[in-house]
């Protein structure tokens, strides 16, 4: 009887050093960057190229930090064709720089 109690004792303080070892572990390897959170924003736009066959637009994801263009990434298969004489205003202050 006190061989079973003595490997549930065992068994227990080894699940509890492992679990203070895996909170060590992790809080250790955390790093603090010293950043405060910065005003970043997502949104789509339609991006336009004039061809000998109409203009061509594609959606982009535009990712803005700061007002700052931090990224400008084309999605796949969001794209529109208009005729030639089709006409828009264009603006390329995509994040206020």
């Amino acid at each position: 009887m006190q061989i079973i109690n003595l490997k549930r004792i065992i068994i227990s303080l080894g699940i509890v050093l492992l679990i203070l070892v895996g909170v060590l572990f992790f809080s250790l390897t955390q790093t603090f960057t010293g950043e405060v959170v910065k005003n970043s924003y997502t949104y789509t736009k339609a991006i336009c190229n004039k061809t000998s066959y109409g203009w061509f637009c594609q959606d982009h994801t535009i990712i803005c930090e700061e007002n700052q263009t931090k990224s400008i990434t084309p999605i796949t298969g969001a794209i529109v064709k208009h005729p030639r004489n089709w006409t828009f205003s264009e603006e390329n202050n995509f994040c206020d720089d």
